[in-house]
């Protein structure tokens, strides 16, 4: 897996209705779909699901292919999610090896949850692909806006979530760049058993630590200078408005919750 094929983090930037919608309405939309998806259960649930992440891919315009490649870190999470289900649900036994069973309903459970993390992870990529991270910042503000009574400090938190999503494609950029000069020098990332492997990426973890913080005092150096403070008495140059697109988006998305909890009900 080429560090290039994580794609988390990144924005594509573009004029789609979905990139114009308000990020508020978009976090909304997320948390939705994903209560959906733990809420389906049969093949016309999924079905459903899946239909509307293809619309909502196709609208963005954002390419399969950029969402495919981002799914290549999590192949591993997804096949031993699928082995656990296939071997340890019980049920009508199809094949059995020893302490190894195969039941039907485990092949079905297994298929289901893989769909379903593939659906999740897609419709995360879609929000921070066609969202910026300072837009997300905005958003996740506002939607947490009541908890400043109880003295949370939102802004900060949405800050720091921001320049985490913000700072991976570096991060990982910077990896790349120190791995091809550790390569040039000789050292081996590849070979030998696990514990030769884990030792082989001292080298470049070192480097890759000290580049981290030296890039965070950088970065809150530059907010010292531009007398950041917080987010007491900060005025914004783009002012959140929901428009009527944003609200019959999210007034879809209860539709298509309630859709799935009724299908869910009557076991389709």
């Amino acid at each position: 897996m080429a560090l290039k094929d994580i794609t988390l983090g990144q924005y594509f930037p573009g004029n789609t209705i979905i990139h114009r919608m308000d990020p508020r309405a978009k976090l909304l939309l997320s948390i939705l779909y994903i209560a959906a998806l733990f809420t389906a259960k049969g093949p016309l649930a999924y079905g459903l699901l899946f239909v509307v992440l293809a619309l909502w891919t196709a609208v963005s315009k954002v390419s399969p292919r950029a969402i495919l490649r981002g799914m290549k870190p999590v192949v591993f999470i997804l096949l031993f999610t699928g082995l656990l289900n296939i071997f340890y649900t019980p049920g009508e036994v199809l094949w059995q090896f020893g302490f190894l069973t195969v039941t039907k309903e485990g092949l079905w459970t297994a298929f289901f949850m893989v769909i379903r993390i593939l659906m999740l992870i897609s419709s995360t990529f879609l929000l921070t692909y066609t969202t910026s991270p300072i837009m997300l910042t905005d958003g996740l503000e506002h939607l947490l806006g009541p908890l400043k009574k109880l003295h949370v400090p939102v802004h900060e938190l949405s800050m720091m979530m921001s320049i985490a999503i913000r700072f991976i494609p570096t991060l990982i950029e910077e990896t790349d760049k120190i791995m091809s000069a550790q390569k040039a020098r000789g050292a081996d990332f590849e070979s030998g058993g696990f514990l030769q492997r884990a030792k082989s990426m001292i080298p470049l973890l070192v480097p890759l630590f000290i580049s981290a913080f030296r890039r965070a005092d950088e970065l809150a150096i530059a907010m010292e200078c531009r007398c950041y403070q917080g987010g007491e008495g900060r005025t914004r140059l783009r002012q959140l408005q929901y428009r009527p697109f944003d609200l019959l988006a999210l007034f879809l998305g209860l539709a298509l919750c309630a859709v799935i909890f009724l299908l869910r009900r009557f076991g389709l």
